[in-house]
């Protein structure tokens, strides 16, 4: 299935549009096939929903020739005031096609009718403004879209910044197409952040798949940094959920710290810098310009105690952690339009050893070598201009790797019993307060 472009959209206004249940198959299809498409969007989605006792249905929106245009994978799960329908990174629609929209809404509606749902609440995957990698607007924002959402009922939660519990408003994200390599991706860094990947290459970073058994490690890392900023981690249980209902798609990655190779790096640096030394101090002795040595012999002498430091903090490491050591882990989700860095975790205790940088090059030279376009680093918090913002340090990291800004449109909610939505409304408004 082939993504429908702008004007294909506009001469099918006109068409005669019907709402059936898709199979998972279809839905996949149409996910791939989409501007709009993700892993959120996905039969691995609802089947990572179901084990979690949630109902889901695929609503379509088909043409006159029963051939799917848009769609919406919808999860209804039990909440305080009754069962609600979430539509995480959807619809499959343009927001701003008003009879593929107002089709698609009616038929969401329909199905959220038969199983008694309070509400539906979608948090759309079409790009509301789109801004540099400095937060500043690159083209005028899609007001049309929310007020399209808006007409036929969705009421809109506003535009948000800060991190949402459940879905981002503003990602960072890289567009890879103009690279061919890793070197030309490495090269399209900044320059901080290029020192860093050489920097983790040198120190004995390495890379590689976690597999079901090791979740563990995965969940622990990420422990780590929920404490450290004060978020709660995701339990075990749902990563073995997540790796079950994605299989391949779903990349549980680590970097590791090989401790052995890094000593040894030192030790032979340390070798050739006191060779340096003993090399300086017989010229010393016969040199016409003393003070030219006498500073290379300095130099000398610091890189040797540099190199000692290393190799003592080096077998200290290893006495307390062992050679090799987990130190950075993500969660990366493949879709056909994207990679996704989903979850993260990493021990401060290895910061200079710059292994989640190591982690981001690794996975988009993946993306190079597999076709995949678009990397997307996922969430920030939408506030650039505080430098004391609780997001800061995600914003900067991201920034290294030179990409841009998507703002979304966030969440909107369709009543669909009204009463109870009502009912439902006041209750979270007053307990907000």
């Amino acid at each position: 299935m082939r993504e429908v472009n702008a004007s294909e959209e506009q001469e099918q206004e006109s068409s005669e549009w019907n709402v059936r249940e898709l199979s998972g198959s279809e839905f996949d299809e149409l996910s791939a096939a989409s501007r709009y498409g993700g892993f959120q969007q996905t039969s691995e989605m609802a089947a990572l929903a179901q084990s979690d006792d949630m109902q889901t249905q695929y609503v379509g929106l088909v043409d006159s020739h029963d051939a799917p245009v848009a769609g919406a994978l919808v999860a209804f799960s039990q909440g305080r005031f009754g069962v609600e329908g979430s539509l995480w990174l959807g619809p499959l629609c343009n927001g701003n096609n008003r009879e593929q929209m107002t089709a698609l809404t009616e038929g969401l509606r329909e199905a959220a009718e038969r199983v008694h749902a309070i509400s539906l609440t979608c948090w759309p995957n079409q790009v509301y403004c789109v801004r540099d990698s400095q937060g500043k607007a690159m083209a005028e924002p899609n007001d049309e879209m929310v007020r399209e959402y808006e007409r036929l009922g969705w009421k809109h939660a506003g535009f948000t910044r800060g991190y949402d519990a459940l879905m981002n408003r503003w990602n960072y994200v890289k567009d890879l197409r103009e690279f061919s390599n890793a070197g030309e991706l490495l090269a399209s860094y900044a320059k901080n952040t290029r020192r860093n990947v050489k920097i983790a290459r040198n120190s004995g970073v390495e890379v590689r798949r976690l597999n079901r058994s090791e979740l563990n490690v995965f969940h622990d890392i990420c422990e780590l940094s929920s404490e450290r900023q004060h978020f709660a981690n995701r339990s075990l249980d749902y990563f073995e959920r997540v790796y079950d209902a994605f299989g391949d798609k779903a990349e549980f990655m680590v970097a590791e710290v090989h401790l052995d190779r890094y000593l040894q790096s030192w030790e032979e640096k340390l070798a050739k810098f006191s060779k340096d030394v003993e090399r300086l101090e017989r010229s010393l002795e016969h040199t016409k310009y003393p003070d030219d040595v006498r500073k290379k012999l300095d130099t000398a002498q610091k890189n040797v105690e540099s190199a000692r430091r290393r190799i003592e903090d080096a077998n200290e490491r290893i006495a307390r952690d062992g050679e090799v050591v987990p130190v950075a882990v993500g969660l990366f989700m493949w879709h056909e339009r994207e990679l996704v860095y989903f979850s993260s975790g990493s021990d401060d205790r290895y910061a200079k050893f710059y292994a989640p940088t190591a982690l981001q090059h690794e996975m988009m030279s993946r993306c190079l070598e597999r076709g995949v376009t678009r990397y997307n680093f996922y969430g920030i918090s939408g506030v650039f201009d505080d430098p004391e913002d609780d997001g800061r340090g995600v914003l900067e990291f991201k920034q290294g790797f030179n990409g841009y800004v998507e703002e979304l449109p966030g969440e909107f909610t369709l009543p669909v019993s009204k009463l109870r939505y009502g009912v439902s409304d006041l209750a979270h408004k007053l307990l907000r307060h």
